[in-house]
């Protein structure tokens, strides 16, 4: 086990080479399918029988089955509608983008899995490696969960890691959430406005949604100014606006689009209050209608206490006190929610950030820019951390 390092840097090019692939080959939401049959791929060149489960997911397990315990390790498959402008040989063409690291997830876990493999004889339990699809949408863990993922299970501990770019911190630092809330409850929503479409030349004639979604949109970004106090920490964006094709028409319908985030339940049914309100009110001003539908939502990521203390002592032993750090003293953590919080909320579970990008270094854009790279040095090393944890744990 303590080799488990040098292990992983001895695959880093294999590792480096399957991240490309995925990262050329982009995939969102559930329609993962080319993703997917190559996580199969892998797992079965290893020797391992994964099984799908859920809509796209994908799980398999390594260990001793007729022990008791498991721990669940997590990688997300799903990219982003982004149009790719990174500037990589591997770029994607197809107006997707890993945008947020995911394909670098995956390849990770895949790297654990030949590690672990390797390792079979150690474990005392079980480790189910869990490949899920539609994070960015907030749907697919919910999904797998609903189609048994761990039912029956003894699953003691639950780990999820996620890279990060355009920090300035060295790459392959590993940043251990602390006890309680580390990433927000979201909801993604849908605003559709109905008015009455016209001639340009004669606007009294209609009903102007685009006039309506204007006002609603400005409104919206009120409710966090003057609503909610700067000491509970709270977000919510408008990221699309859809009205019209022509210059000279007022049309009939605007449709607008967004997220919220809250790491306190109650402001969170209290922003989803007051965005129906604001909708119907507006709305009602300008004599049109406003539906607000809430199309996906997520709880909050809670991390257990315990776990987030083994967690941190054992990143510590694998890489060193400089390179695992505790979230909790670098100030003003992320408001990226995950989908994971519904497996924490089953299981005690932790979520890891890995650096894989400093902005010292020329990774200088964040996640979900179109131009945003990863410096896949940290490969292994993620490879390594989803191992070691789960060996420990089953210790």
């Amino acid at each position: 086990m303590n080799n488990i390092m040098l292990e992983a840097d001895r695959i880093s090019a294999d590792l480096s080479k399957l991240r490309r692939y995925l990262h050329a080959n982009p995939e969102v939401g559930f329609a993962v399918e080319k993703s997917a049959k190559t996580v199969m791929c892998e797992l079965e060149d290893i020797g391992l029988k994964p099984q799908k489960c859920g809509r796209a997911g994908i799980v398999a397990t390594i260990g001793r089955s007729e022990s008791k315990k498991c721990v669940l390790l997590r990688a997300d498959m799903d990219a982003l509608e982004i149009s790719e402008k990174s500037g990589e040989e591997f770029a994607s063409e197809n107006g997707k983008m890993h945008a947020c690291g995911h394909d670098m997830h995956t390849s990770m876990l895949l790297g654990a899995a030949r590690l672990l493999k390797a390792h079979e004889p150690e474990l005392d339990g079980q480790v189910m490696l869990v490949f899920q699809p539609a994070e960015e949408i907030l749907e697919g863990a919910k999904d797998m969960l609903d189609s048994g993922l761990t039912e029956n299970k003894n699953i003691i501990a639950a780990i999820m890691l996620h890279v990060m770019t355009g920090v300035p911190i060295d790459s392959g630092t590993a940043i251990v959430a602390p006890a309680g809330v580390s990433a927000p409850a979201a909801a993604m929503f849908e605003i559709k406005i109905q008015g009455k479409g016209c001639h340009g030349s004669m606007p009294e004639k209609g009903r102007d949604p685009i006039m309506t979604g204007a006002h609603i949109a400005s409104a919206l970004c009120e409710i966090n100014a003057r609503e909610i106090a700067s000491s509970r920490k709270a977000a919510l964006t408008l990221g699309c606006f859809n009205a019209g094709n022509s210059p000279n028409v007022i049309p009939d319908t605007a449709t607008l689009k967004g997220s919220m985030r809250a790491f306190d339940m109650d402001v969170y049914e209290f922003m989803k209050q007051r965005i129906r309100e604001i909708c119907k009110g507006t709305a009602d001003v300008f004599r049109t209608s406003a539906e607000v539908t809430f199309t996906s939502e997520c709880p909050t990521l809670v991390n257990n206490a315990g776990l987030a203390d083994n967690i941190h002592l054992y990143l510590t032993n694998l890489l060193g006190k400089d390179r695992a750090i505790s979230a909790s003293d670098m100030g003003e953590g992320s408001s990226g929610s995950e989908d994971f919080a519904y497996i924490s909320h089953k299981i005690p579970s932790v979520m890891i950030a890995l650096a894989a990008g400093d902005s010292r270094r020329g990774y200088l854009h964040p996640l979900h820019h179109p131009a945003v790279r990863f410096d896949e040095s940290a490969l292994p090393t993620g490879a390594a951390i989803y191992a070691y944890t789960a060996l420990k744990l089953l210790e």
